[in-house]
């Protein structure tokens, strides 16, 4: 498997700035596990207001970021390319627990595995670590669906 570089990224998620959180994909493997990187830098677009005299990623765009790294590793496991007649849903967070704060100048690595899939739902075990320190865990629910509620 090849690494996937932002470009490809972009392929197989609909995000864009400021909301596009994976910077790059490492490995993967179809149906099982994926592993990728985002870069955090003080020019993130949440850090003025989000006390700026401490700047601190809000939990839930590292949870968001862990979501998108879930949705490349089921459309690299469907052999899809979303495009605008569909969407990835994020439908739940269970067992969310936070670490670490991460910070700018941070590499949070990001691992997600299939846990199961049922009737077009999936399970995910992910997490988020920086410099092997552990950030956030949690199980995530996601579906894609087309635009209508039509597959």
């Amino acid at each position: 498997m090849k690494p996937l570089d932002i470009r490809e990224v972009r392929k197989y998620l609909p995000h864009r700035f400021p909301f596009l959180l994976v910077d790059r994909v490492l490995d993967y493997e179809a149906d099982k596990r994926l592993t990728a990187i985002k870069n955090v830098t003080i020019n993130e677009p949440f850090f003025p207001g989000h006390f700026p005299h401490q700047p601190v990623m809000p939990g839930v765009l590292i949870l968001e970021t862990m979501a998108q790294a879930c949705a490349i590793l089921s459309m690299k496991t469907l052999e899809q390319v979303p495009d605008e007649s569909s969407v990835y849903y994020f439908l739940g967070i269970d067992k969310a627990r936070f670490k670490r704060a991460v910070g700018p100048g941070d590499q949070m690595r990001i691992e997600v595995a299939v846990k199961r899939k049922m009737k077009g739902i999936w399970l995910f075990d992910a997490s988020a670590s920086v410099d092997g320190e552990l950030c956030c865990s949690a199980e995530l629910m996601c579906t894609y669906k087309g635009i209508g509620g039509s597959e």
